[in-house]
């Protein structure tokens, strides 16, 4: 049986010039999670990160927002995981994913960071890639016919039809942290995943 998770981190960058970025989606996901949970972020210096605290089934669940740009994310998520004595197994980072076409969210553990700067930040922090992680779907310049680079891509809004699909795949989301928090992960897979449209699943 695989731990539950206790640590919850969206990434993003902070400052109202990036709050509608594609870049920012884990911030999306993590503020309305804390609603969920009925819990409120307040900002925690020590921790690099604004930190919102939440009691699940009497187990106590932390969300975070690091404070740092997204390429320092892992500062705030190691200060966290050390101080709570918790293991990279227990920790759920919310990321945004070029890979994944607006409307597309997916779970996994492990793996590489495919070039994500917050991904490759806290792997590195954690010396581990045992984390999970789930993917909000942004698209990818190419897949969607922009001519942008990536990283003016991500560092733009969704136009509003992408946006549309990505509030939907956020909704599925919300449904499924419940079971990551019991440790039911093959439970959360197969709901998220089985939503999935077609198209570049």
């Amino acid at each position: 049986m695989k731990p539950p998770i206790r640590l919850i981190i969206g990434l993003g960058n902070p400052g109202p010039e990036y709050e509608a970025t594609r870049h920012n989606a884990g911030f999306w996901l993590a503020d309305q999670l804390a609603d969920d949970l009925h819990a409120s972020f307040t900002l925690e210096k020590g921790f690099s990160a604004w930190v919102a605290k939440a009691r699940v089934n009497g187990e106590a669940v932390l969300l975070a927002k690091p404070t740092t740009f997204m390429n320092r994310s892992g500062q705030a998520a190691g200060a966290l995981m050390r101080f709570y004595k918790l293991t990279p197994e227990q920790v759920l980072v919310l990321h945004d994913e070029l890979d994944l076409m607006p409307g597309q969210a997916k779970i996994k553990q492990g793996g590489g960071h495919a070039g994500h700067n917050g991904l490759r930040d806290i792997q590195s922090v954690f010396s581990s890639p045992a984390f999970w992680r789930l993917r909000i779907g942004i698209g990818h310049p190419r897949s969607l016919g922009l001519a942008q680079q990536v990283v003016g891509f991500v560092l733009a809004p969704p136009r509003r039809d992408e946006l549309l699909e990505i509030e939907k795949a956020l909704e599925r989301c919300r449904v499924v942290v419940p079971a990551l928090l019991r440790g039911d992960f093959d439970q959360a897979m197969q709901q998220l995943h089985g939503g999935n449209s077609v198209q570049g699943a």
